[in-house]
């Protein structure tokens, strides 16, 4: 089992301690000790641990565990994976979680994917060497981080859980799909993950006459959000939202058109009196916004991904991202006014232009917001360009594929390492195999138990056509003082820019809003890339299901050859 650390613990220096900037946290803190480093990005909800030691102080090191302290609910624990020693691993049950103490992870990088919003932590690191059978503590640090409080500041982002195919949904629900249209069921809760929650409590805020609500929204018909809506007109609010209404109704039940699914929603919330059709000629309505406003001037506006569906909110992955400041609101307002006219291609395809011109390379420090349709594609080329120019890490999310100039952009051989999380495979033609630091995950659940270590998953049944990953975000040098995050309604892709009805903003220089991002991000890549390997292989090896009982594993990460050594640099 474990030797105590009494027993093979040495004398170690004083801590070595820098802490980032962050803008009401420790978001990015540094720590050292006998040659082993951390470093900690802390989000809201995810706190990323980057580890290091030197390749001459990794010679029998068996992995590393991380103990958590939590002053707030005065809780002190060690972290717990999924991986294991085959050597002790004999009677666990399927599913089950183990202490990393015990069965160490054998990686560089490590998240706490539990961690509360406005919370300050402790993780103490130790590298373990020895055997299975006997772990023994060689040198530890600890590091002391605050995560971000979500209800302060100018960004307020909220991702739903967007894995429910996953372990920790088996372990706590069963294999079951959340009870269909019952919001009691405590899966909903689970899986939002505060999303809906904060959508509801935006709407909520408009107490009375003195505030309006403009929206814009494609798929609608979330029960709890259109009520939300009626019971804001009904306290006086002056409610108006633009909806999806294209094309002729669709004679096939099994894929009716968005208005469809949308008018009896609304018919049933009592809603019709505040609708405004978007009938004309642009391909769909595809924003997701409400702009708040109070004596008629703009206060904020949410945005992002979610449309107010039970599986934008609680199936696929989706982000909502509030912005509490008055300019960028009035350019969504303004937007909303182009919008409510109902105006075609000719009309709002220059005016879009005109009110968000393309940005510069890069853009300016702090929020832009562009808007779609908009005469022209040239926004798609900024986009590669905003890609190519990433000089340390790039992360991107795509529920519909990789449009080919910005995979062009990504694909050439570079030390820059680069993440996608897809939808699905990426179509053929377009492939990243000429450069290894292009890293993959797409979305996957574990249909088969591997190895008796994992249970069976399912998905919610929630969604029918993007079943996993619907965000539309990128992060551009996101560990940098100087990084990118775009995110917004638009899927990267030549409609999105020139034919349907899209936002998208553009934040730089915003440390706190990118490590809020690309947390969110590791979250999700991390647990599709494992799944997505397994059904890839389709097989049960035991390289994916077992660590190793010794140090073959570390030699990836000092191999300047590898994506392991780029990312372990990276991370650090």
């Amino acid at each position: 089992m474990f030797a105590s650390a009494t027993d093979n613990y040495f004398t170690l220096p004083c801590h070595d301690v820098v802490a980032g900037r962050g803008d009401t946290g420790n978001m990015r803190v540094r720590a050292s000790a006998g040659g082993l480093s951390v470093h900690a990005v802390a989000g809201s909800n995810v706190v990323l641990l980057g580890l290091d030691l030197p390749k001459a102080r990794t010679k029998g090191l068996l992995g590393f565990a991380i103990e958590r302290f939590d002053p707030a609910e005065n809780e002190r624990y060690w972290l717990r994976g999924f991986k294991v020693f085959e050597q002790t691993a004999h009677g666990l049950p399927p599913g089950s979680s183990v202490s990393l103490l015990e069965h160490p992870l054998q990686s560089f990088l490590w998240a706490d994917y539990t961690a509360k919003p406005g919370r300050a932590y402790e993780y103490r690191i130790v590298a373990l060497h020895g055997k299975p059978k006997n772990l023994q503590v060689r040198r530890e640090v600890t590091v002391a981080v605050t995560t971000e409080r979500v209800d302060q500041g100018t960004h307020a982002v909220y991702f739903n859980r967007g894995v429910a195919g996953s372990q920790a949904y088996v372990s706590q629900f069963g294999n079951r799909a959340p009870r269909d249209g019952d919001r009691s069921d405590p899966a909903y809760d689970w899986l939002s993950r505060g999303l809906e929650e904060a959508l509801l409590a935006f709407i909520g805020s408009a107490t009375g006459p003195q505030f309006a609500i403009r929206a814009s929204v494609y798929e609608f018909n979330y029960p709890m959000a259109l009520d939300a809506f009626r019971a804001a007109a009904d306290r006086g609010v002056d409610v108006k939202i633009v909806y999806d209404r294209r094309g002729p109704a669709s004679n096939d039940p099994d894929r009716p058109k968005v208005w469809q699914v949308t008018e009896p929603a609304v018919t049933r919330a009592g809603l019709d009196p505040f609708m405004i059709a978007r009938r004309t000629n642009s391909a769909i309505s595809h924003n997701k916004f409400v702009v708040l406003l109070r004596d008629g001037t703009p206060q904020a506006v949410w945005t992002g991904s979610t449309n107010l569906t039970w599986g934008g909110l609680f199936g696929q992955s989706n982000v909502g991202h509030l912005i509490r400041d008055e300019t960028v609101a009035a350019a969504f307002h303004d937007y909303w006014n182009r919008l409510s006219a109902d105006p075609d291609y000719d009309l709002i395809r220059p005016a879009n232009l005109v009110a968000s011109p393309d940005p510069a390379s890069p853009p300016p420090a702090g929020t832009t917001a562009v808007f779609s349709p908009r005469t022209g594609l040239q926004l798609i080329d900024w986009y590669a360009a905003q890609a190519g120019r990433a000089r340390r890490s790039f992360f991107m999310t795509a529920a519909f594929g990789v449009h080919e100039k910005i995979a062009a952009a990504i694909a050439p051989e570079s030390d820059v390492m680069r993440y996608l999380v897809l939808e699905r495979e990426q179509a053929e033609g377009v492939r990243f195999d000429a450069d290894r630091d292009v890293k993959i995950a797409v979305g996957s659940f574990l249909r088969t138990s591997i190895l008796d270590r994992w249970t069976r998953e399912r998905l919610t049944g929630l969604n029918r056509n993007v079943l996993y990953s619907h965000t539309k975000f990128m992060l551009v040098d996101p560990l940098t003082e100087d990084p990118l995050v775009i995110s917004g309604s638009g899927n990267f892709s030549d409609p999105s820019v020139g034919r349907n009805d899209e936002n998208m903003l553009l934040v730089r220089g915003d440390t706190r809003l990118a490590d809020i991002y690309l947390g969110e991000f590791m979250r999700v890549f991390n647990h599709f890339y494992f799944r997505y390997l397994q059904q890839k292989l389709r097989t049960e090896p035991a390289d994916i299901a077992f660590l190793k009982p010794d140090d073959r594993w570390v030699g990836r990460y000092y191999n300047r050859a590898t994506p392991s050594y780029r990312q372990r640099r990276l991370f650090r």
